[in-house]
């Protein structure tokens, strides 16, 4: 369609924001012949799930300070004085990096949908638990968490006695959802996992500490069902695609490579792009909607789907985004034979960790620590993605567990941070909206999880746009066709 021609067309939806939920959309849209435009005010795909070179973390810092942008704030960017950095493209820094297990409702319809083989998925590989020294003739260390019958029965960090303990607990957790467990743990299913562990399995500090990385909860304080679903999911997709990892990452920019990839496929079903368009102003006085785009442009349409950018009731989480001159290569090693060596490791630094000068952490810290083999940074390089809640002193926090965390890894040369950026976001609203002609989708979530809940929303949205004719089963489900140009086959 010639762009010329949008304001002469009635627009069966417009899409508006390119985060993943709304390119999803686009994707579920790409094969039923409705005409679809599809913009967003920004420059770059992603919305809040976005991945910046640093020049274009820089522009983003440079707008926060001068507007508001929703979900975001308190960003800045900090570069010491050394020598290291490459040239600003060499880099692709996520705004918001998640995880997603193997058998995530995710990856089932992007393999439905044919788009997985358009992104390149990297396994994520051990969890570390950050052990801070007891006293002053002991090192910081990292431990690595055994989430396999294998692991469990190898591993030397914890005794006999809590190996049975682990293993208990693993068995029970395979099998939580049958009658019998649910007896078991439906009592504390909106109480904390913490308490369930330990009035149902009499575990220790450390243990509990270890079940509550796997879920990757921020406050540390996940209920019991939500705890039991996630530790189940991870235990389920170990081996899923292959030895040695229960998730996965998207190569060049995690979230933002699938709305990217989602994108593409609505445009070759058709759909019409604008990035740089945000609506000016909508007159919504009669059976279509009137948009006037910030691009000049006038358009029509039946249906506005755009994402929903107020600030929810939910706590906020603080993140800093480190460059370091090391590959880290102690937390890439592949621990199962015939496993690919993982791009991605987690560590997490448990409540109390930090015992350098200033405030004890009261909430986790999260690092997903990435390698070059991500395509986020140059070769010899690694990138740190750190969060814990926001506080009046997260920024320290996170910085100090940074400092922490480089001299566990290598205290002999202590790897150097590069580049620095820093910033909170707030938790959006976690229920879209249908008002008439308009439909908001949810803000993206805060997770550290890719959270499958998202998708429902988005078939919503699908399911408003093509109607009742169209059965549900259809739903991201597609034959294979014809690429249109040699890069692209859907």
């Amino acid at each position: 369609m010639a762009m010329g021609s949008i304001g002469d067309t009635l627009w069966d939806v417009v899409i508006c924001g390119t985060g993943l939920q709304q390119s999803l959309l686009a994707l579920s849209l790409s094969r039923s012949g409705k005409n679809i435009l599809h913009i967003d005010p920004n420059d770059y795909y992603g919305g809040a799930e976005a991945a910046f070179s640093l020049q274009e973390a820089e522009s983003w810092v440079d707008r926060l300070a001068t507007e508001d942008k929703g979900l975001f704030r308190s960003a800045s960017i900090t570069k010491p004085d050394v020598v290291g950095l490459s040239f600003p493209r060499a880099y692709s820094l996520a705004l918001a990096p998640q995880l997603i297990h193997a058998r995530s409702e995710l990856l089932s319809q992007l393999v439905s949908s044919r788009a997985y083989r358009q992104v390149e998925f990297l396994a994520v590989g051990s969890f570390y638990i950050f052990k801070a020294p007891i006293g002053p003739e002991q090192q910081p260390s990292l431990v690595r968490i055994p989430s396999t019958r294998e692991d469990v029965f190898s591993t030397t960090a914890i005794s006999a006695k809590a190996k049975r303990g682990l293993m208990k607990f693993l068995r029970f957790v395979l099998d939580y959802d049958s009658p019998e467990q649910r007896d078991a743990w439906k009592p504390f299913a909106d109480k904390p996992l913490v308490d369930f562990l330990q009035e149902h399995f009499k575990m220790d500090t450390e243990l509990k500490t270890y079940i509550i990385t796997l879920t990757l909860s921020l406050d540390g304080r996940i209920n019991t069902e939500d705890g039991l679903f996630v530790v189940h999911r991870h235990l389920t997709s170990m081996g899923h695609f292959g030895p040695g990892f229960a998730a996965l990452y998207p190569k060049w920019g995690g979230i933002s490579e699938i709305a990217q990839v989602a994108c593409r496929a609505g445009a070759v079903g058709g759909a019409v792009y604008m990035l740089g368009a945000g609506i000016k102003s909508m007159d919504t006085a009669t059976d279509e909607i009137e948009l006037e785009l910030t691009s000049g442009d006038k358009v029509k349409t039946k249906l506005l789907v755009r994402g929903d950018e107020s600030v929810g009731d939910e706590p906020s989480i603080s993140r800093l985004v480190a460059v370091v001159d090391s590959p880290l290569k102690i937390l890439f090693e592949s621990t199962v034979d015939g496993a690919p060596t993982p791009c991605v490791a987690v560590v997490a630094l448990p409540p109390g960790s930090l015992t350098t000068p200033g405030e004890a952490n009261t909430d986790p810290v999260y690092v997903f620590a990435h390698s070059s083999g991500t395509g986020e940074c140059p070769n010899g390089q690694s990138v740190l993605y750190l969060s814990t809640m926001a506080t009046s002193n997260s920024k320290e926090i996170l910085s100090r567990s940074l400092e922490s965390l480089l001299f566990a890894v290598d205290r002999d040369q202590v790897p150097q941070c590069l580049y620095q950026l820093y910033y909170e976001q707030a938790a959006g609203v976690k229920q879209s909206r249908h008002d008439g002609l308009i439909l908001d989708l949810p803000g993206p979530s805060l997770s550290l999880l890719m959270d499958d809940a998202s998708l429902n929303h988005v078939r919503e949205a699908w399911k408003k746009v093509v109607g009742d004719a169209v059965d549900d089963a259809e739903y991201m489900v597609f034959t294979a066709r014809e690429p249109v140009d040699d890069d692209y086959d859907e």
